[in-house]
């Protein structure tokens, strides 16, 4: 997981962001993550179609097979190439920048 200071120069806060790697030196918000699933049913395949139609969906798969759906807080559906369990792995702190991808 890489954290990132952001301090806002205003107010003299200084807040922590949490970022995890979701394979191909592709970085997600950990703090934004509502779910991660398996592409293979049916709900999930049409999450994935309205998301593309929306213009919502962000494919960090680089040209791999989709293994985990990340939805996010901001309705944006993210794809990637690494099983959702080494997604929440990344998550929880026990596979922190492990190269699966």
């Amino acid at each position: 997981m890489l954290a990132a200071t952001i301090s806002d120069m205003a107010g003299g806060r200084v807040m922590m962001m949490k970022f995890i790697n979701i394979g191909y030196g592709n970085m997600v918000s950990a703090a934004r993550i509502i779910t991660i699933v398996s592409p293979d049913s049916a709900p999930i395949k049409r999450i994935i179609q309205d998301a593309r139609e929306s213009g919502k969906l962000v494919d960090a798969t680089h040209g791999r097979r989709t293994r985990a759906v990340i939805i996010m807080d901001s309705d944006h559906v993210i794809l990637s190439s690494v099983q959702p369990e080494t997604v929440a792995n990344r998550l929880y702190g026990s596979d922190d920048f492990s190269e699966e991808g």
